[in-house]
């Protein structure tokens, strides 16, 4: 109730041959959609806001290239509208218990079969952890099941959950690993006047994803995608990248995570420093070549600058890309470092339109979109990249292993005819 939900099964193999995935994933309920109407409504009644911050967030979400179907979790809708454990409890059961409900019984996999959970969340970690609760709801995991529970990964999350089930299945021979990414934000609404913070109640909305990942061979006829790579760097040793995206106290009591001024700088920077390991991984050679060549023209030029000009070209290893949407500000940097056109970044646009930063789950959501608009076909590669907090970048990249359709319960199946939108600023959208 009242969030979008996902479920995919997805392929892990640590050689060849490896196994396919599937994808799964529920309609949005309409209870809690969240306009910019019904945000103004909610948050001034709720008299927790000076008139000052809430000019600030109703300016920022204006420009935010948010629409007006987002989806605020079910505490913001509460005549209190106090950050409660109760209300976080909620938000988390609702994501992770439908999520997996869905996966299971379209996948038909049991939950004697899974040897791994991996839960990831990363702004609420309870006791006993969300991995435990799973185990709990869904009775019959082996007694020898492994749980993993990842906080304060921010959005980088669910390529993260990927690039853990990978390695636990190296050591696992025919076995399935379900991972499980969402974010419950009942606990970190911030209500205090710190700006960089105020930004968060701005973008993030919620969403949950689940994947079934197998290294089952005869898993292969159900599977979509074949895991190729995953890539995680970590550029968390410089301070500014540290402290770019951070919960901290706002000095008068209040908690709340700050998204500072340096990070879309940050983003920029850990990218080059990201691609650059993830290139010779994935380029063909034939661009690796000309891409040496303008390296050296420009040395030679003495005409070195930090541009697209000096970033290969990623479109000649991938059909699709699911860049980090995590916001306007960020998806416009992505697109300047790597020389991307607006056909690349649309589905990062649009997710973020449809349903805001959803943090760990927002490149499921992309996915879904390819989806959803017929575009995904056998043997087409995908590039899935994420940021999270720390500061760190996260690549998935996988192959379709048959043509992808959209399903009945897809997110984007009552709106992708609409899509794709131009996205301005709200007011502007109204008219």
């Amino acid at each position: 109730m009242g969030r979008h939900r996902g479920s995919r099964l997805l392929p892990l193999h640590p050689s060849p041959p490896r196994p396919p995935p599937r994808l799964f994933l529920l309609p949005p309920d309409s209870e809690h959609r969240l306009s910019l109407e019904v945000c103004e409504y909610f948050g001034l009644h709720s008299r927790l806001f000076s008139d000052e911050s809430a000019d600030f967030m109703r300016h920022i979400y204006r420009k935010s290239g948010l629409g007006e179907e987002t989806y605020a979790p079910p505490y913001f809708f509460q005549p209190d509208q106090r950050a409660r454990f109760e209300y976080a409890i909620v938000e988390a059961n609702q994501g992770i218990f439908s999520s997996v409900e869905s996966l299971l019984a379209k996948t038909s996999v049991p939950p004697e079969r899974i040897s791994a959970v991996v839960a990831a969340c990363s702004m609420f970690s309870p006791a006993p952890s969300l991995s435990s609760r799973l185990v709990n709801r869904f009775r019959g995991f082996p007694a020898d099941v492994k749980t993993f529970n990842l906080s304060g990964m921010g959005c980088s999350a669910g390529t993260v959950s990927i690039d853990l089930a990978s390695r636990l299945l190296r050591t696992m021979p025919g076995s399935y690993v379900l991972i499980v990414v969402t974010e419950a934000t009942g606990l970190s609404w911030y209500y205090g006047d710190n700006r960089h913070m105020l930004v968060t109640n701005c973008i993030f909305r919620v969403g949950s994803a689940a994947a079934l990942l197998t290294n089952d061979p005869t898993a292969r006829h159900v599977a979509k995608f074949e895991l190729k790579k995953t890539l995680r760097t970590h550029h968390g040793a410089d301070d500014a990248a540290y402290n770019s995206a951070i919960q901290a106290d706002d000095g008068v009591g209040g908690i709340g995570v700050a998204l500072t001024k340096d990070l879309v700088r940050v983003a920029g920077t850990s990218l080059r420093a990201h691609i650059s390991t993830l290139a010779p991984r994935v380029l063909p050679i034939s661009e690796l070549l000309r891409y040496a060549w303008r390296v050296a023209q420009s040395a030679v030029r003495l005409e070195w600058k930090a541009s697209a000009a000096q970033v290969p070209d990623f479109t000649a290893a991938f059909e699709h890309i699911c860049i980090h949407s995590g916001g306007k500000a960020i998806i416009d940097a992505v697109s300047r470092v790597m020389g991307f056109d607006e056909r690349v970044v649309e589905p990062a646009r649009m997710c973020l339109h449809r349903f805001g930063n959803t943090s760990s789950s927002l490149v499921f959501y992309e996915l879904s979109y390819f989806e959803a608009k017929g575009r995904v076909r056998a043997g087409d590669r995908l590039w899935m990249l994420a940021f999270g907090t720390g500061f760190k970048a996260c690549s998935v990249v996988l192959c379709a292993l048959r043509d992808a359709n959209m399903g009945s319960d897809c997110p984007w199946k009552k709106c992708i005819h609409r899509y794709p939108v131009k996205v301005g600023r709200i007011d502007a959208i109204r008219k």
